[in-house]
């Protein structure tokens, strides 16, 4: 048999195989261009905007922080739930203190974080749930972000959830609707259904290579059938 009868029923299988990746890598890159990042982001739901420190505010000697937390690594004032704290790195562990008494606020309360979850959600939904998690979801843990960690969510149409650290407060991650189907199309695209993140995957290069040699295969046969009619 010729040279054509075989790259022809190779590109034929090839593109048997890798047809359905490519229709996938296809709807998963149409959607990430359609959708705008900062709202697969989820900027929109929550901004996080330190207000002002007041000069004049009488706060606690900072011989007192050093007494509670010897050779703490970093010290940092803010304002949090409107009041100005102490956010101290100690010992691997984020630490707030109420700047004017001294009180240690973390790991936070339920209150406060309901608290400080209502000051940053810029929707109108009230809080569905909030919960205490001590081992976190795919969602976040894939981005190394660590439990215990507090997930409140609202009852939103796009089911959103932030994500705040027990120990500073801190707004970790904003998570929706539009968020999980980018990520579980990115999974596709890349082709990692285990962290998600690795682009650079066995399955996916393989996927990479099968898929240049269905155009390379395509590529020749378009040449050969021009080169056929010439001669004819």
């Amino acid at each position: 048999m010729k040279l054509p009868f075989w790259v022809r029923k190779a590109h034929k299988w090839i593109g048997l195989v890798i047809g359905v990746q490519a229709l996938l890598w296809m709807i998963s890159g149409v959607y990430m261009t359609v959708i705008s990042l900062d709202v697969i982001h989820g900027d929109h739901l929550a901004h996080v905007s330190d207000a002002s420190l007041n000069p004049h505010t009488q706060r606690i000697d900072l011989a007192q922080i050093g007494e509670r937390f010897p050779q703490f690594d970093s010290l940092k004032l803010k304002t949090f739930l409107g009041k100005e704290v102490y956010e101290v790195a100690a010992s691997g562990k984020t630490h707030l203190v109420d700047a004017a008494t001294g009180t240690l606020l973390s790991p936070l309360s339920r209150d406060l974080v309901l608290a400080r979850a209502k000051e940053l959600y810029q929707g109108e939904a009230e809080v569905r749930e909030l919960t205490w998690v001590t081992k976190a979801p795919q969602e976040v843990a894939s981005r190394a972000i660590y439990a215990p960690l507090w997930a409140v969510h609202f009852d939103d149409r796009a089911n959103s959830t932030l994500y705040f650290s027990p120990q500073s407060g801190e707004l970790l991650a904003r998570r929706h609707d539009l968020w999980r189907l980018f990520d579980f199309l990115w999974m596709l695209h890349i082709m990692d259904y285990d962290t998600r993140t690795d682009v650079n995957n066995l399955l996916l290069r393989v996927a990479a290579g099968v898929g240049l040699a269905f155009a390379l295969s395509g590529a020749w046969l378009v040449f050969y059938s021009f080169r056929r009619r010439s001669a004819s």
